[in-house]
């Protein structure tokens, strides 16, 4: 993982193509530890939750070019990678485990839930949260030492919901994702692998309803279900 931040680092301050072009075999060098990386952890995230099964890297891993359509930000290259396995691949929008690295801001994190769920999606899990608030809050309590996005969340309860229930801060939520803070010298001892994948399986019943959730708002074919 060494080699992968200390690249990382150095495309922060060099983040332009003639650089990176003069760098490529430290780029590849340091891509083959992260996927590495990244397979064992998708390996190791299919022994708890097997909805994960059958994933590849394209399905778990992130391009290090940026896309600069729509910003006025044109540095080519990001400076973090991270590893996002969930059900049917990242790009599916449902509930997952993730690890993000990025050494330039010192940022280093595990994640779980579900980031920026669609509107139908949020709905289903406030419902959820209405008739089955124990279970959903008994869920979040196996995840005590990571933290929902409250300094994101709505400042009133949504009008089409109680505020006098007994878990209604929880419908102030618009992204259901769990963050963990870790550190770099945690992200490069030789046991962080299965640290992180212990953490992120007490998880898996949390993620396991966010998923149930969004199995409910859509059919197989993406149309609503209600």
């Amino acid at each position: 993982m060494k080699t992968m931040i200390d690249f990382l680092q150095q495309l922060a301050k060099n983040n332009n193509k003639e650089w990176f072009d003069a760098h490529k075999e430290e780029y590849q060098a340091a891509k083959k530890v992260f996927d590495e990386f990244a397979m064992d952890f998708m390996r190791g995230v299919e022994l708890f939750d097997p909805r994960v099964h059958g994933l590849q890297l394209r399905d778990i891993t992130y391009r290090i070019y940026r896309d600069l359509r729509f910003t006025q930000d044109k540095r080519p290259y990001k400076t973090w990678m991270g590893v996002y396995v969930c059900p049917k691949g990242k790009k599916s929008g449902m509930a997952g485990y993730y690890i993000h690295i990025e050494p330039d801001t010192n940022t280093y994190l595990l994640a779980a839930g579900l980031y920026n769920p669609e509107k139908v999606v949020v709905k289903s899990v406030r419902e959820e949260i209405m008739l089955e608030g124990e279970h959903f809050n008994e869920a979040l309590e196996k995840c005590k030492d990571f933290t929902l996005p409250w300094d994101e969340a709505l400042k009133k309860v949504p009008k089409d919901y109680d505020e006098k229930d007994k878990y209604s801060d929880y419908y102030r939520l618009k992204t259901y994702t769990l963050h963990k803070p870790v550190t770099k010298r945690q992200i490069t001892a030789k046991g962080f692998l299965k640290e992180a994948l212990a953490d992120l399986e007490r998880c898996h019943d949390y993620n396991e309803i966010l998923n149930c959730c969004y199995d409910y708002a859509y059919d197989e074919n993406h149309e609503l279900c209600f």
